[in-house]
This record gives C-alpha cells, sequence and structure tokens, in this order.
C-alpha cells in the first residue's frame, strides 16, 4: 500500500512538472510574441487595412451568425470558455487525437494576428494569455470587428468587405441573409466552405449555421425555414473572373474601384456568375 502511495505521489510530481514546463512554454512564447510587436501596434496596423470592415458596416444576421458558430457564448467569458475547453479536452481524450481547440472569438483573434494554425499545446497556452491580454485592452464588440477582419474567408480574401465584394459583388450591409449567414460559415474551414469551392458544401455549411442560430436563440424557426427556402446567392463568381476583374483593378488605378458598380457598368468585361 505504502509503494503504492509513493508511485501515486511520484507520478502527480511528474504531471505536475510537466504542466508547468508546457504553461512556462506558452507563456515565453506570449511574451516573446509582444516584445516583437506590441499589442496596440499590431492593431493599429489590422485597422490601416485598405479593406478594414467596420463593425457598423456589417449586418447584424451577419454578427449574430459569427457569435453562434464561433463562440456563442461570446459576450458572456472573459475571453476563455472554460465550457467549450472542457468538452473540447474531452473529445480530444476520447479520441486520442488534439483535433478540437474550444477556442473563443478572441482566441481565434490572437492565433489569426500572432500565432500559427499549428496545434501544439504551448501555441495554445500562449493563445490563452494573449486572448486575456486582448480581453483587458479592447471590449467585445472591438474584438469581434477585429476578428472579422482577420479571418481567412478563402479567395485571398481577409476582411468581410474583400469577401462580400469578391463573392457576391456587395459591399457588406448589401448582402442578403442568406449570403451572410453563409460567409459567417466559411472561416471555420475556407478551402471546403467557399461558394467558388463546392457550392454545395457552403450551402450545407450556412445550414449548419442556421441550425446554431436557432439553437442560441438567434432566429426563430419559422424565419430559419424562411431564409433557407430563399437560398438568395444568385451572384457567387468563379474564382477565374474574379481575377480577371482584379486585374482590372489593380491595372486601371485612376477608376474609384466597386465591384458591383464596375459589374453593372462596364462593357469592358463580362462576367459571368454561377
Amino acid at each position: 500500500m505504502k509503494h503504492l502511495k509513493k508511485i501515486i505521489i511520484i507520478s502527480a510530481l511528474v504531471i505536475t512538472s510537466i504542466l508547468l514546463l508546457v504553461i512556462g512554454s506558452g507563456y515565453d512564447m506570449y511574451k516573446e510574441a509582444l516584445k516583437q510587436i506590441p499589442l496596440d501596434k499590431k492593431i493599429e496596423s489590422i485597422q490601416q487595412k485598405e479593406n478594414y470592415t467596420k463593425l457598423d458596416e456589417v449586418p447584424q444576421i451577419y454578427k449574430d451568425a459569427v457569435i453562434a458558430i464561433e463562440d456563442h457564448r461570446f459576450y458572456k467569458h472573459h475571453g476563455i470558455d472554460i465550457i467549450a475547453i472542457g468538452r473540447a479536452a474531452f473529445n480530444d481524450i476520447r479520441h486520442f487525437n488534439f483535433a478540437e481547440g474550444g477556442s473563443t472569438i478572441t482566441q481565434q483573434l490572437a492565433q489569426n494576428i500572432y500565432f500559427t494554425q499549428e496545434k501544439k499545446i504551448t501555441r495554445k497556452i500562449a493563445e490563452v494569455f494573449m486572448a486575456k491580454q486582448i480581453e483587458k485592452n479592447y471590449d467585445k464588440d472591438k474584438i469581434l470587428e477585429l476578428y472579422i477582419n482577420t479571418s481567412y474567408f478563402g479567395d485571398g480574401y481577409y476582411t468581410v468587405k474583400e469577401a462580400s465584394r469578391g463573392y457576391f459583388g456587395k459591399e457588406p450591409n448589401e448582402m442578403t441573409e442568406y449570403e451572410a449567414i453563409m460567409l459567417a460559415g466559411i472561416p471555420n474551414a475556407p478551402s471546403v466552405y467557399a461558394p467558388t469551392v463546392n457550392k454545395k458544401l457552403a450551402n450545407k455549411r450556412a445550414k449548419q449555421v442556421i441550425m446554431k442560430m436557432v439553437e442560441y436563440k438567434y432566429l426563430k424557426l419559422e424565419k430559419a425555414n424562411e431564409i433557407l427556402e430563399s437560398n438568395e446567392v444568385s451572384n457567387i463568381k468563379t474564382l477565374k473572373n474574379w481575377k480577371a476583374l482584379s486585374w482590372v483593378k489593380r491595372t486601371l488605378p485612376v477608376f474609384r474601384w466597386s465591384s458591383s458598380h464596375f459589374i453593372r457598368n462596364t462593357r469592358l468585361f463580362k462576367v459571368y456568375l454561377i
């Protein structure tokens, strides 16, 4: 019995030592990231993007969709969602795979602006420290705004404005409800859910987002069914055609660029839509 207790104590000490070492490594990664570029400087550079999209430029249904699918407790936690982390840890242990991260929108923002997508525990811990620092310095609306300007939407688009213009030929506030919901679902896996890659999967993902919105009371079931039935995504551009327009944008800088205006009014190119 004494021998068993000794083994348990030694094992606990070893595990504790490993955990402290990993946490220390994650903290060092976080401090080094801030040392290279302070948080305020990093945020300032993001806000200076050409197509930076302010939160009041996007429809409310887009914001609701993002929160429902990415982090439904966003306005309730302080950067870290213990419930989500616990659920993710349980599933990772059950499947012997570090696949689920339980990341909040704030953690994803930290990852987007400072770290990589690499699935390492030290990176995850650094992300947690950075998330707490972000929450300490910025309010929730600003964090959400920064998130939608640092997420990857596929096809080279890193802001909502770029993505809404690129996929739908519209400004963010001109998107239909279905288009806004579809856009909210893309950053989870842009190479899969971008509508120019696979429209069927893009629609399937949009349906998942709508279901989450119903689950978390952002939509009533009747409204959700109405949006699903409308399925208003008639103007998705092919990547090939949008690249042609991007070439025009670079080649003809004298024009004040507006993708939707250009598509409607120019006769230089005919853009075939799917």
